[in-house]
């Protein structure tokens, strides 16, 4: 096993002509990218025992993700609702409240076994946002993953409608000195930490990487790390559905490092798998390893 992820998957329900019942979530989005590039990727959550929970979790084991679940009769599993209006999405609307996930607690994972074997550790913002347990746990994840000395990733992930601002820092900041790799958008970056750049962030925490998105479409992307930053030329596709952009983003990078590529290779792999998830419907960015290079071409 090379990546490990950690965070909440939920059951999209798409309007469009008619109503489409997929499955998304940041850290299972970027395990299922790796996947599809090859690289051997575990997502580690907690669900429901019951058909929307083991809906999930086919349809993570479908696209070669090895999940490693937590059943519980407790709970439930989240919802959230997107309107398409032509070939762009409209309104979203999130139903997360009381999830299965939101309900764990410290020493409930195995972190050890989840760990065994794995080269990279991957988990977002959204995860601690969900409750106050589910940060304890990610702190527990991060400290389990240094110790088992993993590469460990993190995304800001900044959701205004799961806590603030003033919230995302003080439970955030803390975790950074576990963060080999942050990844954020520029406007969380802003919002959260007051951060301008790639640089700064990188400088602020001490951190060896810093990667900032700067934007949706056309895609583009800096990165800090080594003393250098590096910065990528905008690449424009047709958006039909910019959800799972950024942790496309993500998944790129990563299996870019995992794969030994120098930061601007990796930027620049990881730029184009965030576009081409415009282009494919739903959360996951269902490419191949062919798609980005003839995109990069």
């Amino acid at each position: 096993m090379d990546l490990v992820t950690f965070g909440e998957a939920m059951v999209r329900l798409t309007q469009a002509r008619t109503l489409e019942a997929t499955v998304g979530g940041s850290e299972l989005n970027v395990a299922v990218l790796a996947a599809r590039l090859g690289v051997a990727s575990r997502w580690v959550s907690r669900l429901p025992d019951n058909g929307l929970g083991r809906m999930i979790e086919c349809r993570a084991r479908e696209q070669g993700v090895d999940a490693r679940v937590e059943w519980t009769p407790d709970g439930r599993v989240g919802l959230y609702f997107v309107e398409t209006r032509g070939a762009r999405i409209g309104s979203v609307l999130y139903d997360r409240a009381g999830t299965a996930i939101s309900l764990v607690t410290p020493g409930s994972i195995d972190w050890a076994s989840a760990f065994a074997g794995a080269r990279w550790y991957h988990v977002s913002g959204i995860t601690p946002a969900l409750s106050d347990g589910a940060a304890k746990v990610t702190a527990e994840s991060l400290v389990a993953a240094k110790a088992a000395g993993l590469t460990v990733s993190y995304d800001l992930n900044y959701r205004k409608k799961l806590w603030s601002a003033e919230q995302a820092r003080a439970v955030q900041e803390p975790l950074m000195e576990y963060v080999d790799v942050l990844i954020a958008g520029e406007e969380d970056a802003r919002v959260i930490f007051g951060a301008e750049s790639a640089e700064s962030l990188a400088q602020r925490f001490d951190i060896g990487a810093v990667a900032i998105t700067l934007r949706d479409n056309p895609c583009s992307a800096s990165l800090a790390a080594d003393g250098t930053v590096y910065s990528t030329p905008r690449i424009e596709v047709e958006s039909v559905d910019p959800i799972g952009a950024g942790d496309a983003f993500t998944g790129g990078l990563i299996v870019s490092r995992l794969e030994k590529r120098g930061w601007d290779d990796a930027l620049r792999f990881a730029t184009a798998t965030a576009a081409l998830k415009h282009t494919i419907p739903g959360d996951f960015c269902l490419v191949t390893r062919r798609d980005v290079e003839l995109l990069l071409r």
